[in-house]
């Protein structure tokens, strides 16, 4: 059993390799992007081959982003949950191991028995180790005597086709799947914080872009008002103005609404209660673009994505699987044996005529089980496709994430440089044609028109700026968030080690 124990039943697992000829772009990918002369407009270069930092977000260059990050990683829920599902699996495994071993149980039985007057001789127990013969006086005697019986049990299950080193396999591959959902959970985690601060620093600056537009169109509709008085301005005109206001302070309470649920998303992220607020608070000036952004090698995608080795651990598990469902048909192997001793006094339990022993070997072959045993088989065969075929999808998925930020960096950054140039033509039309209409040469409602143009460039400036810092993040997320560079695995970005 010893020689034949050194093999397992059941496929070996291979690791996957990276798609042949795997890519992000069909086309090559340019040296940098655009450039607008802008505060989050500088041109971005990609460095292909460059590792990605463990705490990639600093790179953004805000103290209040690195700040609740660390909040994050220690107080929110999700964290101690997947910390909480790591070890549990990990003890699954501890437990699962301890079928390698005998099972040694000790047990001590003690009994006061009467026998009846009219039992004969030959029931009751007879002459004891200690010499004490336990028999009834004739059959109208009856007898009460102490029976007492300790033994030490041992039993062992030989592995001899490899069943309980697949449960170890399988049950270690999902503690491994859930060490990669605990990263993935970091990943996520300080992806959603980083997003939260560029919404909030995006919805300020919108807010504040309404508010300048508001207090303009105030003082304008001021301004016209009075003109209407002296005559010098029509009441067509007024009401132009008052509509062209209404308009501007409608814009407000969605953005104020907004600001105020991101607000509460970062106080939740931070693991406070809404009405707990948090220090930290984010303007698009208080974020630096990253200039260069590190680009993995296409072939590392497998190795870095905590979602693809999640899903690599899981078709790991449905392989070890099929190998337990094999060794469940083949034949069972048991080895029990007892030595104990049984008397009517204590003393006497191991002295002469108490001492027993026994050992049994036993070998079972499942004959007949109604089907059971061969369509378990048969549905471990299935799992292991699907966690294939599920493997498959998230590695698809992911490049096709990152080719995905990688178009959004590019494109983003082209939409910026068209925002500004937007905005700025849109305010030079705005002064010339204030300025004619200062002179007469036009109308109000060509002002009103001009200052319309003008409001819409400046929220989508400020809509332009934000989407770049965000396509930033999607690239260091898609590509796995550098969770390897870390020190200790498994130790928390902020937390106590020990806790992990």
């Amino acid at each position: 059993m010893a020689v034949v124990a050194g093999c397992a039943v059941g496929p070996n697992f291979h690791k996957p390799q990276a798609p042949d000829g795997a890519g992000y772009t069909s086309t090559p990918l340019p040296d940098a992007t655009a450039a607008a002369n802008i505060d989050g407009g500088e041109a971005q270069r990609l460095l292909i081959g460059q590792d990605l930092p463990s705490a990639w977000w600093q790179a953004f260059g805000s103290p209040a982003i690195n700040s609740l990050v660390q909040k994050a990683f220690i107080a929110n829920p999700t964290v101690k949950a997947a910390q909480a599902a790591l070890r549990q699996a990990q003890e699954m495994v501890y437990a699962q191991q301890g079928y390698f071993y005998p099972t040694i149980n000790a047990d001590y039985n003690f009994q006061r028995q009467k026998l009846p007057g009219n039992t004969a001789t030959s029931s009751a127990p007879g002459v004891q180790g200690s010499g004490q013969n336990i028999s009834p006086n004739g059959p109208a005697q009856p007898v009460i005597y102490n029976f007492q019986t300790a033994q030490l049990t041992v039993g062992f299950t030989p592995d001899v086709f490899g069943g309980n080193r697949r449960k170890v396999e399988s049950l270690d591959a999902q503690a491994q799947m859930q060490r990669f959902e605990l990263e993935a959970t970091y990943l996520t985690l300080a992806s959603n914080v980083v997003g939260a601060a560029i919404q909030e620093a995006s919805t300020r600056a919108q807010i504040a872009a309404i508010e300048e537009i508001i207090a303009d169109n105030e003082e304008s509709l001021k301004l016209l008002r009075d003109k209407f008085k002296q005559g010098y301005a029509m009441g067509i005109d007024v009401a132009a103005q008052e509509l062209q206001l209404a308009q501007a302070k409608a814009l407000l309470p969605p953005l104020q609404r907004q600001f105020e649920q991101t607000r509460d998303l970062i106080r939740a992220l931070a693991g406070h209660l809404p009405n707990k607020d948090v220090e930290e608070t984010f303007e698009l000036a208080s974020l630096t673009l990253p200039a260069e952004l590190p680009l993995s090698l296409p072939s590392k995608i497998i190795e870095q994505r905590p979602d693809i080795r999640a899903a690599e651990e899981q078709l790991r598990s449905a392989n070890a699987q099929v190998g337990v469902a094999i060794a469940a048909m083949l034949p069972q192997f048991t080895i029990s044996g007892a030595i104990g001793g049984t008397a009517g006094e204590f003393p006497w339990l191991f002295r002469s005529g108490g001492p027993f022993w026994s050992l049994v070997g036993d070998v079972t072959q499942p004959v007949f089980a109604g089907g059971t045993l061969l369509h378990t088989k048969r549905a471990a065969d299935q799992a292991l496709l699907q966690a294939a075929a599920q493997y498959q999808s998230t590695v698809l998925a992911a490049y096709q994430n990152v080719a995905d930020s990688l178009h959004a960096i590019a494109a983003d950054a082209d939409s910026l440089a068209a925002a500004v140039e937007t905005e700025r033509a849109a305010k030079a039309t705005l002064e010339l044609t204030q300025q004619r209409m200062q002179y007469g040469y036009t109308d109000y409602l060509a002002d009103l028109a001009a200052d319309m143009a003008y409001r819409q460039a400046v929220l989508s400036l400020a809509q332009a700026r934000a989407t770049r810092f965000g396509d930033s993040a999607a690239l260091y997320q898609a590509l796995g968030g550098g969770w390897w560079n870390r020190e200790a695995a498994l130790t928390s970005y902020g937390g106590d080690a020990a806790e992990n």
